[in-house]
């Protein structure tokens, strides 16, 4: 049997774009043998799952699963939004975010084991061989309370705990987490209209904060103001952002009138002990992925070529 190098994996995986363990598994089934392993990749669908890669998977769906005191979040995409909706992929999808709990990171999550002892990585490119699209587990994150409640909530639902945006609320109170339910879903229902970039005033990023006061100045000084003016007129301009970004500054959505700071004092009042909102998560579907844009005739011409 030939010497199966690290050379003779990295070939084999150029050639098939396999992953790495698949293609030195390949090489040690077929003694080396370069052809023999190409087929045997493709048998098993493996080669197939590869070269898919390039293709943009910016569909999907985003879920979200709770366990005691933790919550997870993850996005999982595909190619189509068709794909989204088989039965085959919401189950991965689900399984995948309860494996999730307790991790951040797609890459700590993709050698985690799911039911039956197939890792999250493998059920994956078995997936995609059995659908036909590509597929990757972009990212995952969780959150988690020592006492009270971490809350989600999935807008654009296709499946009761997966859709388009998938929002987690870590509640901290001595309260029972059940009483904390209710008030946590609207508060994620609000992250979700609202869209915050930062939990409080304390959390904002101080680089985004220097350049918002780059930006304010400058409009400032447009106006002729004098500076003693313009710091004050600053202050003013903050206090906006801080309302737009922050989000216990925010207007709730729900009610149009309470800023989330002052709602949670309202739960804290109804469920008897005070309660501290100490973190957020919210996944939109395929935010940040440069979607391909290819018209019909391009594309004709593209497998007329090909």
């Amino acid at each position: 049997m030939a010497e199966i190098t690290a050379s003779l994996v990295k070939e084999l995986r150029e050639k098939t774009g396999a992953g790495m363990m698949d293609a030195k598994n390949a090489l040690v089934e077929n003694g080396g043998d370069m052809e023999a392993s190409v087929d045997w990749l493709r048998k098993k669908g493996l080669a197939k799952a590869a070269k898919k890669s390039g293709r943009t998977a910016a569909e999907g769906l985003v879920a979200i699963a709770t366990q005691g005191h933790k919550g997870a979040v993850v996005e999982v995409n595909s190619e189509t939004d068709f794909v989204a909706r088989n039965e085959s992929f919401q189950a991965f999808v689900t399984q995948v975010a309860q494996k999730a709990v307790g991790i951040h990171g797609a890459d700590e999550l993709l050698a985690l084991e799911l039911e039956g002892g197939k890792a999250v990585s493998t059920a994956l490119t078995d997936l995609i061989a059995k659908i036909g699209e590509h597929m990757t587990v972009r990212r995952a994150d969780s959150l988690e309370v020592s006492q009270g409640a971490v809350v989600g909530y999935i807008h654009g639902a296709l499946s009761e705990d997966a859709g388009k945006i998938g929002v987690l609320v870590a509640l901290e109170s001595s309260a029972p987490a059940e009483k904390l339910q209710a008030a946590g879903k609207q508060i994620a229902m609000h992250v979700a209209a609202a869209n915050p970039q930062f939990l409080d005033v304390s959390s904002v990023d101080t680089s985004a904060l220097e350049r918002e006061k780059d930006v304010l100045r400058a409009q400032a000084k447009a106006s002729g103001k004098p500076d003693d003016i313009i710091e004050k007129m600053l202050d003013g301009r903050l206090r906006k952002y801080y309302e737009e970004v922050c989000l216990t500054e925010q207007i709730f959505v729900i009610d149009g009138e309470t800023k989330i700071s002052k709602f949670l004092g309202k739960i804290g009042q109804d469920v008897g002990a005070p309660v501290k909102l100490t973190g957020f998560i919210r996944f939109q579907l395929g935010e940040g992925i440069e979607k391909e844009e290819e018209d019909f005739a391009a594309e004709v011409a593209k497998v007329a070529n090909s």
